[in-house]
Protein backbone atom coordinates (compact mmCIF):
# COMPACT_ATOMS: atom_id res chain seq x y z
CA UNK A 1 0.00 0.00 0.00
CA UNK A 2 1.37 3.71 -0.54
CA UNK A 3 2.43 5.67 2.36
CA UNK A 4 -0.07 7.77 4.63
CA UNK A 5 0.25 11.38 2.96
CA UNK A 6 -0.91 12.02 6.58
CA UNK A 7 1.75 11.08 8.82
CA UNK A 8 4.55 9.89 6.42
CA UNK A 9 6.65 13.50 5.80
CA UNK A 10 5.37 14.42 9.90
CA UNK A 11 8.74 14.39 11.12
CA UNK A 12 9.94 16.09 8.01
CA UNK A 13 6.89 18.45 8.25
CA UNK A 14 7.57 19.40 11.75
CA UNK A 15 11.25 20.06 11.00
CA UNK A 16 10.07 22.91 8.66
CA UNK A 17 7.82 24.52 10.97
CA UNK A 18 11.01 25.32 13.40
CA UNK A 19 12.27 28.52 13.27
CA UNK A 20 16.28 29.70 14.55
CA UNK A 21 18.16 28.52 16.93
CA UNK A 22 15.87 25.30 16.61
CA UNK A 23 15.77 24.98 13.08
CA UNK A 24 18.14 22.93 10.76
CA UNK A 25 19.03 23.15 6.46
CA UNK A 26 16.34 20.27 5.23
CA UNK A 27 17.49 18.76 1.95
CA UNK A 28 15.60 17.78 -0.87
CA UNK A 29 17.12 15.83 -3.17
CA UNK A 30 14.92 15.60 -7.03
CA UNK A 31 16.66 13.29 -8.89
CA UNK A 32 15.11 12.56 -12.19
CA UNK A 33 15.90 13.36 -16.27
CA UNK A 34 14.97 16.43 -17.80
CA UNK A 35 11.75 17.73 -16.53
CA UNK A 36 12.72 18.31 -12.93
CA UNK A 37 16.21 19.95 -14.40
CA UNK A 38 13.89 22.30 -15.86
CA UNK A 39 14.14 22.06 -19.43
CA UNK A 40 11.02 23.94 -20.94
CA UNK A 41 11.59 24.61 -25.06
CA UNK A 42 15.13 22.86 -25.76
CA UNK A 43 17.08 24.80 -25.28
CA UNK A 44 16.10 26.77 -22.78
CA UNK A 45 16.42 25.71 -19.07
CA UNK A 46 14.15 27.46 -16.44
CA UNK A 47 15.30 25.72 -12.89
CA UNK A 48 13.31 28.79 -11.34
CA UNK A 49 9.87 27.68 -13.07
CA UNK A 50 10.32 23.93 -12.79
CA UNK A 51 8.63 22.17 -9.72
CA UNK A 52 11.53 21.78 -7.62
CA UNK A 53 12.24 25.33 -7.39
CA UNK A 54 8.51 25.70 -7.00
CA UNK A 55 7.76 23.12 -4.43
CA UNK A 56 11.28 25.37 -2.57
CA UNK A 57 8.94 28.22 -2.80
CA UNK A 58 5.63 26.74 -1.59
CA UNK A 59 6.48 25.60 1.49
CA UNK A 60 18.77 16.20 -17.54
CA UNK A 61 18.45 13.72 -20.43
CA UNK A 62 18.69 10.91 -18.74
CA UNK A 63 16.63 7.70 -17.94
CA UNK A 64 16.56 5.39 -14.74
CA UNK A 65 19.58 2.63 -15.49
CA UNK A 66 21.90 5.61 -15.95
CA UNK A 67 20.68 7.39 -13.01
CA UNK A 68 21.03 4.54 -10.58
CA UNK A 69 24.60 4.53 -11.89
CA UNK A 70 25.41 7.33 -10.69
CA UNK A 71 23.33 7.07 -7.61
CA UNK A 72 25.04 7.28 -4.37
CA UNK A 73 28.18 8.75 -5.25
CA UNK A 74 25.87 11.98 -6.98
CA UNK A 75 22.60 11.46 -4.76
CA UNK A 76 23.04 10.02 -1.92
CA UNK A 77 25.87 11.52 -0.45
CA UNK A 78 23.98 15.14 -0.64
CA UNK A 79 22.26 13.49 2.84
CA UNK A 80 18.83 14.39 1.42
CA UNK A 81 16.29 14.34 4.00
CA UNK A 82 13.49 13.59 1.32
CA UNK A 83 13.93 12.20 -2.01
CA UNK A 84 12.28 12.07 -5.40
CA UNK A 85 12.43 9.84 -8.14
CA UNK A 86 11.47 11.33 -11.30
CA UNK A 87 12.51 9.13 -15.02
CA UNK A 88 9.31 7.69 -15.80
CA UNK A 89 9.21 10.14 -19.72
CA UNK A 90 12.56 8.83 -19.99
CA UNK A 91 12.15 5.09 -19.19
CA UNK A 92 10.36 4.15 -22.21
CA UNK A 93 13.48 4.23 -23.81
CA UNK A 94 14.83 0.88 -21.80
CA UNK A 95 11.17 -0.54 -21.39
CA UNK A 96 9.37 -1.43 -17.88
CA UNK A 97 11.68 -4.49 -16.91
CA UNK A 98 14.76 -2.82 -16.77
CA UNK A 99 12.92 0.75 -15.65
CA UNK A 100 11.49 -1.28 -12.68
CA UNK A 101 14.99 -3.26 -11.88
CA UNK A 102 16.44 0.23 -11.96
CA UNK A 103 13.77 2.02 -9.87
CA UNK A 104 14.42 -1.04 -7.17
CA UNK A 105 18.36 -0.38 -7.27
CA UNK A 106 17.62 3.25 -5.95
CA UNK A 107 14.47 2.71 -3.86
CA UNK A 108 16.32 -0.05 -1.86
CA UNK A 109 19.63 1.85 -1.79
CA UNK A 110 17.71 5.17 0.32
CA UNK A 111 16.01 2.73 2.54
CA UNK A 112 18.86 1.15 3.58
CA UNK A 113 19.97 4.51 4.45
CA UNK A 114 16.60 5.17 6.23
CA UNK A 115 15.47 7.62 3.65
CA UNK A 116 11.63 9.24 2.85
CA UNK A 117 11.06 8.71 -1.12
CA UNK A 118 8.24 10.00 -3.27
CA UNK A 119 8.25 8.91 -6.27
CA UNK A 120 7.01 10.83 -9.49
CA UNK A 121 4.89 9.40 -12.31
CA UNK A 122 5.57 11.42 -15.64
CA UNK A 123 4.38 14.14 -16.98
CA UNK A 124 2.85 13.92 -20.43
CA UNK A 125 4.10 14.86 -23.87
CA UNK A 126 2.14 14.95 -27.13
CA UNK A 127 2.71 11.24 -28.16
CA UNK A 128 0.56 8.44 -27.79
CA UNK A 129 0.18 8.08 -24.17
CA UNK A 130 -0.67 4.07 -24.11
CA UNK A 131 3.49 3.09 -23.08
CA UNK A 132 3.66 6.20 -20.52
CA UNK A 133 0.67 5.21 -18.41
CA UNK A 134 1.95 1.64 -18.27
CA UNK A 135 5.44 3.56 -16.96
CA UNK A 136 2.78 5.74 -14.62
CA UNK A 137 1.78 2.35 -13.50
CA UNK A 138 4.78 0.72 -12.63
CA UNK A 139 6.02 3.80 -10.63
CA UNK A 140 2.58 3.55 -8.68
CA UNK A 141 2.93 -0.36 -7.70
CA UNK A 142 6.67 0.59 -7.20
CA UNK A 143 5.39 2.94 -3.90
CA UNK A 144 3.19 0.57 -3.14
CA UNK A 145 5.36 -2.35 -3.03
CA UNK A 146 8.12 -0.19 -1.04
CA UNK A 147 5.76 1.75 0.73
CA UNK A 148 6.89 5.24 -0.11
CA UNK A 149 5.39 8.38 -1.25
CA UNK A 150 4.04 8.96 -4.61
CA UNK A 151 3.62 12.28 -6.67
CA UNK A 152 0.68 11.03 -8.91
CA UNK A 153 1.60 13.31 -11.95
CA UNK A 154 0.34 11.50 -14.63
CA UNK A 155 -3.16 11.69 -13.70
CA UNK A 156 -3.26 14.83 -12.02
CA UNK A 157 -2.12 16.30 -15.81
CA UNK A 158 -4.66 13.39 -16.91
CA UNK A 159 -7.81 15.35 -14.77
CA UNK A 160 -6.30 18.73 -16.09
CA UNK A 161 -6.89 17.79 -19.47
CA UNK A 162 -10.32 16.09 -19.01
CA UNK A 163 -11.85 19.69 -17.31
CA UNK A 164 -10.63 21.11 -20.40
CA UNK A 165 -7.37 22.51 -20.00
CA UNK A 166 -5.64 21.41 -23.56
CA UNK A 167 -2.31 19.51 -23.10
CA UNK A 168 -0.36 22.00 -25.19
CA UNK A 169 -1.47 24.85 -22.70
CA UNK A 170 0.49 22.54 -20.37
CA UNK A 171 4.13 22.18 -22.75
CA UNK A 172 7.03 24.19 -23.25
CA UNK A 173 7.82 21.71 -26.34
CA UNK A 174 6.59 18.14 -27.09
CA UNK A 175 8.27 16.39 -23.99
CA UNK A 176 8.79 19.34 -21.48
CA UNK A 177 6.29 21.31 -19.42
CA UNK A 178 6.03 24.54 -19.01
CA UNK A 179 5.63 26.92 -16.01
CA UNK A 180 1.69 25.78 -15.90
CA UNK A 181 2.72 21.76 -15.93
CA UNK A 182 5.13 22.36 -13.28
CA UNK A 183 2.69 23.67 -11.02
CA UNK A 184 0.67 20.59 -11.38
CA UNK A 185 3.61 18.33 -10.48
CA UNK A 186 3.90 21.01 -7.63
CA UNK A 187 0.50 20.48 -6.07
CA UNK A 188 1.04 16.72 -5.92
CA UNK A 189 3.87 16.82 -3.94
CA UNK A 190 2.61 19.70 -1.60
CA UNK A 191 -0.44 16.79 -0.50
CA UNK A 192 2.93 15.48 1.41
CA UNK A 193 3.56 18.57 3.08
CA UNK A 194 0.59 19.00 5.39
CA UNK A 195 0.11 20.79 7.76
CA UNK A 196 3.28 23.10 6.53
CA UNK A 197 1.17 23.64 3.24
CA UNK A 198 -2.41 24.22 5.05
CA UNK A 199 -3.59 27.65 3.75
CA UNK A 200 -1.05 27.82 0.70
CA UNK A 201 -2.19 25.07 -1.27
CA UNK A 202 -1.85 27.55 -4.21
CA UNK A 203 1.30 27.96 -5.92
CA UNK A 204 2.93 31.15 -5.96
Amino acid sequence: MLADSKTYLAPLTEELTKTWPRNRIVNIVCHGHSVPVGYFKTPIVDSFHAYPHLLHKAIGGEESESGAKRFTQEVLCHRPDLLLLDYGLNDRRIGLERAAAAWTQMIKAAKRRKLKLILCTPTLDTGDLSELRQHALQVHALAEKHETGLADSFAHWERAIADGTPREALLSQSNHPNEAGHRLVVEELLRWFAPASQGNNTVQ
